[in-house]
């Protein structure tokens, strides 16, 4: 099988149930995701230490996962039947924040992204997602989307915020905080932290 089949040539491509242009919305948003899923394997090839074993298989459903929103995404017109992505998936997210968060030392101020390697290419996984949520908002414009890939992505750019945090935490790295901000935050763990 050859890898090129020159059928993109002219701008377009095949999306399941016909062809659309590359720059359209539809592309934009699960493209976006793909771009995400490289960040995500970059990610985890940095997490290679005995550390972070929790991480890195939470790391590979994450990718898996990212494939089925993709996939949600590629249908023209849109099908429900064929949705891949669900609450489920969303709720996983969840409780692995939850277990992140229990051992994370308390956030004051804002941080930024940094410390170490591996936390690092975490918070670049969580900006790209952030996009990626963006991307799909605005397919919803003209589509209709599962709307469990929205949420999803929404708990997905926390959960890579607060990896990012543990990753530190287990190389007793600090985080790096904004200097210039006051303490926005406080120290009680049953209220929200930096998320949306």
């Amino acid at each position: 099988m050859r890898i090129y089949t020159k059928t993109g040539d002219r701008g377009q491509t095949s999306v399941i149930g016909g062809r659309v242009r590359k720059d359209d919305a539809q592309v934009e948003a699960y493209g976006t995701i793909d771009e995400l899923n490289s960040f995500v394997g970059q990610a985890a090839s940095l997490l290679q230490d005995d550390r972070f074993k929790d991480l890195r298989e939470q790391l590979a459903v994450v990718g898996q996962e990212l494939f089925d929103c993709g996939s949600d995404l590629a249908y023209t017109p849109a099908t429900q039947q064929a949705y891949k992505t669900h609450a489920a998936m969303t709720e996983r997210l969840e409780l692995w924040i939850d277990r992140l968060e229990a051992n994370n030392p308390p956030l004051e101020r804002f941080i930024l992204p940094g410390g170490s390697p591996p936390a690092a290419a975490l918070h670049v996984c969580r900006t790209v997602c952030r996009r990626a949520e963006r991307r799909v908002v605005a397919l919803t414009d003209t589509s209709e989307v599962n709307p469990e890939v929205l949420k999803y992505l929404n708990r997905l750019s926390d959960y890579f915020f607060s990896a990012a945090r543990a990753a530190n935490l287990k190389l007793r790295v600090d985080d790096v905080e904004y200097v210039r901000s006051a303490r926005v935050f406080s120290n009680d763990k049953n209220e929200q932290e930096q998320g949306e």
